[in-house]
């Protein structure tokens, strides 16, 4: 039957034609989704216009119109949504016929049992209930006419637009709040197992709050794919509304599997995937668009003053550096001009990177460029994209917003293929809060804090993103993310071993709490268990932080005090067992041939020795080598404060660390004793520009070492000049001495967060405690350092307990 069939069987035939006219129109399986929506809004448009005329002739009421406001007057009608209409009149007729006008018509929808949100107002009394009811403007601003005087609809409605875009400044900031508590109030659409399809953040109130801001001409929303979100949505709603029979947009576990059979869908999962998917496109054009809307009128705001101070000339937006080929604009990260992400291909992930780190949301036309503009990754991937992937994953909590910026144009699963399986899939259990993909960033970010705790939180982190990696596979969702994490891990450029140890902690992510709360810790197999399917003590600190995380970002219900407590005493019993045997002391490595040549040179000559060698990846597409690194060789005399001065040269000249070693070589001088010297290896890359040059670098060491350069006072006036953005809270440093790190020296050992001169403050610290470092091994594992001195009282023999407590408090204290 189409819809004109239906159309003309009930004009003539009441309520009750119409009635039956809406049922056949409802139980047709044909028709469904937009088709069925419109066709039920013109079906009611029909029997209303009828109502209408007939009641206004009857009251003798002319200068009046039926007026179609909210989802109805949108044309997008569900099976059990309210009629939401309004009687307009133009204040000339008896007010008692206008009564009996509105009786005519609203009596016959109640004796049909339908809902009906209705009110009577003449065109002035409507602005003047819409300018002090948000929720009025937003319906009239989707005002439809029914039936009438279409003239007198067409000026409500302009002068309702009019109104709307005059008072955007006070209204948009209103709507911005309304959106924002119902979210607080209702929980994000995506995550929940029950979710409300109309109400929750992500569902069709926040689609209808996009048209309202479109409708201002402030800002507009993204378009891709946000129409068939709203679809999907709605055509949800019709289903619930068809199977419960009820006026309700909750959609209850019990009834998702009728739903998605209704929707020619599998199952229950696959329509929560589905409609997690749209909540997302909803929720991400959401969050752009209000961050536009408060750009624009923050501008707006401050345009008359700052054309008062510059004379009426237009302000440039500042750019300020954030990394090679990123810079921030307008509270945003953007490309620089000079950016090439064709030829730069962890240009993303930098970017990435630099805004999690800031604080910031990338702009959606710098990611939009670069899922169609950015070359792929070679496989493996450079360590810089690795680098810079561990140091988005440890930003904190602001790795989050810049993940889902990145998910929205699909570069995630571009960059992780094997992330589509877990991608919006729901959890069932109750105690998880989110799907499988944001439950895997939030343990990340849980990780992030944790990263203290361990020797290699670069490992943390990946394991932490991955550790649920194999649900959607079938059987053991552990034993198939093994397999997958150690693809994945590859894919990223781990190593052979440390891909090993990131399947291990993949593969037994649930071991600790699992062993903790379900077996006797008093059973020596119960420790010999876990201790041979973890292998040693590295590996165990690190199952013990991934646990922690994936039990906090599981849910409230998934960690406790006590949970904790017994996991804490399985990995005390665990790492005592793995510590029976130690394991024997590294044998101390031999210069390289570059190394000693340059320790003769500086020997010779008593001065610094500098080498620097661009390290190139293999040449791209186009035969030309993308730089990602540079090594950075110094040789001279062993004195006090090398350490310091070397580090805080590299700070001054915005060279990054990476990696660093320090070692002491003799060499025998022509007086037939031995010279000491200190042969220092960095890896560095510059944070912005171009490199500087070795004999600047030089140059600045030597007045550093003389003293003539106050190392100190430089950086901090660029910190006062440039004070760094406010962005994630990091965890504070922790300085430890390393049990029986070795027999030769005292280990003391920093993890703290990179930044520019950490290496210049810690080298400091050790000096005024009066301790000679016999080497150092630094390394910069995305966002965090991980740093171990070696060092030793004045008579190279290593500190007492007591001792070396006070050298690891002055260093914290000075980190502190």
């Amino acid at each position: 039957m189409t819809s004109t069939e239906v159309t003309t069987e009930s004009e003539d035939s009441g309520p009750s034609g119409y009635a039956a006219a809406r049922l056949r129109l409802l139980q047709d399986e044909a028709r469904s989704g937009p088709p069925r929506r419109a066709a039920l809004a013109r079906l009611t448009d029909d029997w209303l216009t009828g109502l209408f005329t007939t009641a206004a002739e009857r009251a003798g009421v002319r200068g009046a119109a039926l007026v179609a406001v909210g989802g109805y007057g949108r044309g997008e009608l569900s099976p059990r949504s309210d009629l939401d209409l309004l009687l307009l009149h133009d204040g000339n007729a008896d007010p008692g016929a206008v009564a009996a006008l509105a009786d005519g018509i609203w009596y016959p929808v109640w004796d049909l049992g339908l809902a009906l949100d209705h009110s009577v107002r003449a065109p002035g009394e409507a602005r003047r209930t819409a300018g002090e009811d948000l929720k009025v403007q937003l319906g009239l601003l989707d005002a439809r006419p029914v039936a009438g005087d279409l003239g007198l609809v067409a000026g409500l409605r302009t002068a309702i637009l009019a109104d709307w875009r005059n008072q955007a400044p006070k209204r948009l900031p209103a709507l911005d709040e309304l959106c924002r508590e119902r979210a607080e109030r209702m929980g994000e659409l995506q995550f929940l197992l029950e979710p409300d399809l109309k109400e929750a953040r992500g569902g069709l109130r926040d689609a209808t709050a996009l048209r309202a801001v479109a409708a201002s001409w402030v800002a507009d929303a993204p378009r891709e794919g946000l129409a068939e979100a709203r679809r999907k949505l709605l055509d949800a709603r019709d289903a619930l509304h068809l199977t419960t029979g009820r006026a309700t947009d909750r959609l209850a576990l019990q009834e998702q599997d009728q739903v998605a059979g209704a929707l020619g869908l599998l199952d229950a999962d696959a329509l929560l995937r589905q409609l997690y998917e749209a909540a997302r496109t909803v929720s991400y054009a959401t969050d752009v668009t209000w961050r536009e809307v408060n750009r624009v009128l923050r501008a707006r705001s401050s345009r008359p003053r700052l054309r008062t101070l510059l004379g009426g000339a237009k302000a440039a937006p500042e750019r300020t550096p954030l990394a090679e080929g990123v810079v921030e604009a307008d509270g945003e990260v953007v490309l620089a001009r000079t950016a090439r992400p064709e030829r730069d291909p962890v240009l993303t992930l930098r970017a990435a990177s630099a805004a999690a780190e800031a604080g910031l949301p990338l702009s959606r036309h710098l990611v939009r460029h670069l899922s169609t503009a950015a070359q792929p990754l070679p496989v493996p991937w450079p360590p810089q994209a690795r680098e810079e992937l561990v140091t988005l994953l440890g930003a904190g909590e602001a790795t989050v917003g810049v993940w889902e910026a990145l998910e929205a144009e699909g570069i995630i699963t571009r960059l992780l293929p094997d992330w589509e399986r877990v991608h919006c899939r729901p959890q069932r259990n109750p105690v998880h809060t989110w799907t499988v993909d944001r439950h895997l960033v939030e343990t990340a970010v849980r990780a992030s804090h944790l990263t203290r705790r361990v020797g290699r939180p670069d490992l943390l982190l990946i394991a932490a993103l991955l550790h649920d990696i194999g649900k959607g596979w079938p059987g053991d969702h552990s034993v198939a993310g093994e397999v997958i994490a150690r693809d994945m891990a590859a894919r990223i450029g781990f190593d052979k071993q440390d891909v090993g140890v990131v399947a291990t902690l993949v593969r037994h992510h649930l071991l600790l709490v699992e062993t903790a709360t379900r077996r006797d810790l008093d059973d020596p197999a119960t420790v010999r268990s876990v201790a041979a399917a973890v292998g040693n003590v590295s590996t165990l600190e690190l199952l013990h932080a991934l646990t922690e995380a994936d039990a906090l970002a599981t849910g409230p219900a998934a960690w406790s005090s006590w949970r904790a407590s017994l996991v804490t005493d399985l990995v005390r019993r665990v790492a005592a067992l793995l510590a029976g045997e130690e394991p024997p002391a590294p044998e101390p490595l031999a210069p390289s041939a570059e190394q000693e040549r340059l320790a003769v040179e500086a020997l010779r000559t008593g001065e610094p020795v500098l080498s620097l060698h661009t390290r190139p990846e293999p040449a791209a597409e186009d035969g030309e080598p993308e730089p990602v690194g540079v090594e950075l060789l110094i040789a001279l005399p062993d004195r006090p404060g090398v350490l310091p001065a070397a580090a805080g040269v590299l700070a001054l000249h915005r060279l990054t660390v990476r990696a660093a070693d320090l070692r002491a070589v003799e060499l025998p001088t022509e007086l037939g004793d031995t010279a000491d010297l200190l042969v220092l290896s960095w890896r560095v890359a510059a944070e912005y520009g171009s490199l500087p040059q070795a004999a600047r670098l030089r140059a600045d060491l030597v007045r550093a070492l003389d003293g003539s350069l106050d190392i100190r006072a430089r950086l901090a006036e660029r910190e006062a000049a440039y004070p760094r953005r406010r962005g994630v809270k990091a965890p504070p440093p922790r300085v430890t001495v390393a049990a029986a790190g070795s027999r030769l020296a005292t280990v003391i050992e920093v993890r703290a967060q990179d930044a520019p001169g950490l290496l210049h403050r810690i080298g400091r610290a050790l000096e005024r405690s009066a301790v000679r470092v016999r080497s150092a091994h630094v390394s910069t594992l995305g966002a965090n350092a991980v740093d171990a001195f070696y060092v030793t009282d004045t008579e190279g023999e290593p500190l007492l307990p007591e001792r070396a407590a006070e050298v690891a408090g002055e260093v914290e204290k000075e980190l502190g």
